[in-house]
């Protein structure tokens, strides 16, 4: 029988430094309610969807920075009761929809990139995650605003909550009567094998995963500094594609991954790359544009089961006592020369 499921990778392509929060509400909207005339059940979309990318810009104006955070106090909480994004969850509930989706979060007491999985069946948020892998610096390359500037770790604290799996009980009617395992991950964590495995050994059938990957930002990969845009958007496609693929095959499950994409501000490139990627890392659906699309594939997660009961049976194979150096060292400790 397996357990078939429906599910969307919604990529969302240009928004600008400029474009409205009503466009951009407009637009995901839009997305879920074509996800659901087409019986999916379950939509992935991008990391901090509900603006442009922000951490590209040294922001020196401090309502303006606010202003691209959902401020998620003891009052406010959760997400789907704020006021900026309520009618996004209100109509992904209506149309019983689950809907994973990343955003910048404000708690009062500090700042964090991150997204949340919200169930269709009844609006509730069933897991957040932060964002574990902070990319880029402090401050910025340059002040040039043609500069694509990576100042992450300048508007976002690191991911407290670790990587935690949680199951989808809104979707377990549809996958035959077993609850889904779920993980999440955001953009640049997806690089970062650890993560994975930590996933991978609470038996994560589905890991979702948003991105913002810029496709031409030489100051920040380092290298060839005159690279040029063709070579570096490749490149950028090829290591999007090659982690998520090798990730997904080494720990049995299957990988929703979504992006912002399209030319912010005509002049910051984003990937596409949207995709939905097999237990056996094979993509089975990919985006065909840097606009707004669906990317649809119906899926059946016993397909799981090859690789986690054979291959890649960590509870047969693994040998974690070999494996202290990974918890132990925080960077780079070369032998000693002779």
């Amino acid at each position: 029988m397996g357990r078939p499921l429906k599910v969307a990778a919604a990529q969302v392509g240009a928004v600008h430094r400029t474009t409205s929060r009503a466009e951009v509400l407009d637009r995901l909207i839009k997305l879920v309610e074509d996800a659901a005339a087409q019986q999916v059940k379950l939509v992935v979309f991008p990391e901090t969807t509900f603006t442009t990318f922000f951490p590209r810009y040294y922001i020196t104006d401090d309502a303006e920075l606010a202003s691209y955070y959902e401020l998620e106090t003891n009052e406010t909480v959760p997400v789907t009761n704020t006021k900026n994004v309520k009618a996004f969850f209100d109509r992904a509930k209506e149309l019983g929809v689950d809907v994973q989706i990343g955003y910048g979060e404000d708690t009062g007491n500090g700042r964090y990139n991150t997204a949340v999985y919200v169930g269709g069946k009844t609006g509730e948020v069933l897991n957040k995650y932060r964002k574990v892998h902070l990319p880029g610096s402090t401050e910025p390359f340059d002040l040039d605003p043609n500069t694509t500037n990576q100042l992450e770790k300048r508007y976002f604290l690191p991911g407290n909550f670790g990587f935690q799996a949680f199951r989808a009980t809104s979707l377990k009617e549809e996958c035959a009567g077993s609850s889904p395992i779920v993980g999440q991950l955001i953009c640049n964590d997806r690089r970062w094998a650890e993560g994975w495995r930590c996933y991978g050994l609470q038996g994560v059938e589905i890991l979702c995963c948003g991105y913002n990957t810029t496709a031409y930002a030489p100051q920040l990969w380092g290298g060839d500094q005159n690279i040029s845009r063709e070579k570096a958007y490749e490149d950028a496609m090829f290591h999007h594609k090659l982690v998520v693929q090798a990730h997904a095959y080494t720990n049995s499950m299957f990988c929703i991954t979504s992006a912002r994409a399209g030319n912010d501000d005509g002049r910051h490139p984003l990937i596409p790359g949207s995709m939905i990627v097999n237990p056996e890392g094979h993509i089975v659906a990919e985006s065909k544009t840097e606009d707004d699309e669906l990317v649809i594939a119906t899926i059946d997660l016993d397909d799981c089961k090859q690789g986690k009961e054979r291959t890649f049976n960590l509870g047969k194979h693994r040998r974690p006592e070999m494996y202290s150096r990974l918890v132990e060292e925080g960077g780079v400790k070369p032998p000693p020369e002779p």
